[in-house]
């Protein structure tokens, strides 16, 4: 045999053997085959020089022995695994545990799994880059610091089985801050002045004139009624017409952040399922010509894009929307993030012959979603801009003035790679000085809103735009977070925990560079410096190391345990297990001994507050014919079952016993555009009360 080709994933491999011939063997390592030790710290530190103690895994014990074995009968081994600090870590790693000098063994890379990709890989060999494992290496050594010294001493203080992290902590603090605000938010009154002229058009007022003008921050009903009247007999004539041409831009194609938050909005993936399935694209899926990759690496933070994919896309746009959708000049797109990896590309399209037309036929629908997303943002992102009209209208009387906007598209630009846009809101073509009839006019009360809870993509937006973590950490922040409880993601909405608090408060007080978002983002940049062969990573680690140290060893005697357990004597109606009585955020609660394995609680909270009178509707619940209750959260007022957990039906408005005529399912009765109507629960059907 000639040559040995090493890479991490079995489905990558699969398709690399596609593209080669019988001189070469593909084999997977199946991610990382060392590593720091799971039972012990596995970091020696003496003199203020740290040395891992790395182990073979056992489950990768069998792998290690058939990397060595092939590669004694091998002319040439190349290490392929993926361009990014943790793929050089993992080749510096297999050349190690097969016996090879790191900087020896031929390293080959690409941004996309396709034979020209790979061809070109093997023809242009270079060596590991050991200042990017160096790079990877502290960070794997930092994480474990702070997580085999932090984490016993919370779950001595506070509770058994928590954990802590460098980014992990820092990414709480952010959810635990913005769950305070909510908390300490106090809803304040305001009303609008809201009217419908000539029948059709809806403008709200902007002026009112009362001796001088005035900004309209009505804070008073009974203020806002005596305007309303006043204006309600007065004559209204065009005072102002206003239209502007205005141009839209395209957005870059995608990197790791932004592909994450699009398809978390637009298809309702979870960061760890859009990363997973972007894997699978990378690696290799069926094409009309064959097995391959058909995006570039799905781990990445730069926005280039190689010059021929740009010229490949250029003529695409040509020959399938004409000239007017091309630019004259390639667009070009800098990215604004801190220490981002200008040498990889975006994400795109490797075959743009395999439209999502074409790849229909061939991916499975979660994958073509994806796919799709991502082909026609690439596209688009070469394409013109939209251009629209904007139309204003003023109407004036003699006291107020009220304002109606509307909206033209006059060339749909890259939107036609995308397939739709949002209707125009075209306003009437009216007369300057034209009178104009009052329709209707209405005092509508408001109360302003709290912030709201982040979702996976806005806090994964928060933590780009902060330099917390890189394209690889973000799903499994998220990911560690959930499964560690300290948060749960209802609605799309982050909710922390108490014990997220209790851990976030703690920390704060005694290690506050572990949640303060700017001594993450530092270390980060600093991770950036050792991979560019620019800081001493044994430096960085002891300069981190020692005060950490010291913190902890006085945390162990100095931080006042919040573990306040009695047990009750009685048994948890989920488990069976022995309840106990702890103490929260919010005073004295009921929980089960065994959480987190069973989460059952009971609030005994005297502070909290009293329970509504509870509202049963006369409707039955459409699933198991128990009673519908009228329940409130901190979102607004909801309707449920009152056989609730056992059934789980919910509806945000007010049901009926009227029957949906498409699904014959119940409907309930809401307002939308000012009108009562009918809508299906189940469907979304509607019709007119």
């Amino acid at each position: 045999m000639k040559n040995l080709i090493i890479v991490e994933s079995p489905t990558k491999a699969k398709t690399i053997k596609n593209f080669l011939g019988k001189d070469y063997t593909i084999i997977a390592s199946k991610g990382h085959i060392r590593d720091l030790p799971k039972s012990s710290f596995g970091i020696k530190i003496e003199n203020q020089t740290f040395t891992p103690e790395y182990r073979v895994p056992k489950d990768h014990a069998s792998i290690v022995k058939e990397l060595k074995d092939l590669a004694k009968v091998s002319d040439n081994v190349f290490i392929a695994t993926d361009e990014d600090r943790e793929g050089e870590a993992i080749g510096f790693h297999i050349a190690t545990a097969i016996g090879k000098d790191p900087q020896s063994v031929p390293r080959i890379v690409f941004h996309e799994i396709t034979k020209n990709a790979i061809m070109h890989a093997l023809d242009n060999p270079r060596t590991l880059d050991i200042s990017s494992v160096n790079a990877q290496q502290t960070r794997r050594l930092l994480d474990r610091i702070v997580g085999y010294k932090l984490s016993p001493l919370l779950s001595s203080k506070i509770q058994k089985g928590l954990s802590a992290g460098r980014v992990q902590s820092s990414s709480l603090k952010i959810v635990v801050d913005r769950e305070k605000e909510i908390r300490a938010f106090k809803a304040e009154e305001f009303w609008s002045i809201d009217a419908l002229f000539n029948k059709t058009i809806e403008a709200s007022l902007v002026e009112f004139k009362a001796g001088k003008i005035e900004k309209m921050t009505i804070s008073e009903g009974e203020r806002a009624q005596n305007i309303k009247e006043i204006l309600a007999k007065e004559i209204f004539k065009v005072a102002l017409l206003e239209k502007k041409e205005r141009e839209s831009s395209p957005s870059p194609a995608f990197m790791t952040s932004t592909l994450q938050q699009s398809a978390s909005s637009a298809l309702g993936y979870s960061p760890k399922k859009t990363m997973m399935l972007a894997q699978t694209l990378y690696e290799g899926v069926k094409t009309h010509q064959g097995v391959q990759g058909v995006i570039t690496y799905m781990r990445t933070d730069s926005l280039n894009i190689a010059k021929e994919a740009i010229e490949s896309a250029r003529e695409q746009i040509l020959n399938t929307y004409g000239k007017a959708y091309l630019p004259e000049k390639a667009r070009f797109y800098a990215n604004k993030s801190k220490g981002a990896q200008e040498a990889h590309e975006a994400i795109r399209p490797t075959i743009l012959e395999f439209t999502p037309a074409i790849a229909s036929t061939y991916l499975k629908p979660d994958e073509l979603k994806l796919y799709a997303l991502i082909y026609n943002r690439f596209i688009a992102s070469q394409m013109n801009n939209a251009r629209f009209e904007s139309q204003t209208l003023i109407f004036e009387s003699e006291s107020g003035k009220f304002k109606a906007s509307g909206r033209k598209l006059l060339f749909d630009g890259f939107y036609r790679a995308y397939g739709d846009n949002d209707k125009d809101k075209l306003l009437p073509d009216l007369s300057l000085g034209q009178n104009v009839d009052l329709s209707q006019i209405e005092a509508n009360q408001h109360f302003t809103e709290p912030p709201s809870r982040y979702s996976e993509a806005s806090l994964i937006k928060k933590l780009e735009s902060l330099g917390i973590g890189r394209p690889s950490t973000y799903a499994p922040t998220i990911s560690v977070l959930t499964a560690r409880d300290y948060i749960t993601i209802e609605k799309k909405q982050i909710i922390p925990s108490e014990t997220a608090f209790s851990v976030t408060e703690l920390l704060e007080k005694h290690f506050p560079q572990i949640v303060d978002s700017s001594f993450t983002s530092t270390m980060e940049e600093r991770l950036d410096l050792i991979a560019e062969d620019k800081e001493d990573w044994q430096a960085i680690l002891w300069n981190f190391y020692e005060p950490f140290e010291k913190q902890v060893s006085e945390g162990k005697t100095g931080i006042e345990s919040q573990k306040v357990v009695v047990f009750t004597g009685e048994m948890c109606p989920d488990c069976g297990k022995e309840l106990v009585k702890r103490k929260g955020r919010f005073g004295e609660f009921i929980a089960c001994s065994t959480y987190p394995t069973c989460k059952y609680t009971q609030n005994l909270s005297k502070a909290a507050a009293p329970e509504k009178e509870k509202i049963t509707l006369s409707v039955p619940c459409p699933e198991c014919g128990g009673p519908i209750i009228e329940r409130s959260s901190r979102r607004g007022k909801f309707y449920g079952c009152g056989n609730y957990p056992k059934c789980k039906f919910i509806s945000n408005y007010e049901p009926t016993d009227k029957k949906c005529p498409e699904c014959d399912y119940s409907m309930s009765k809401r307002e939308l555009r000012k009108k009562e109507i009918y809508e299906c629960i189940k469907c979304k059907h509607k019709i007119d009360a």
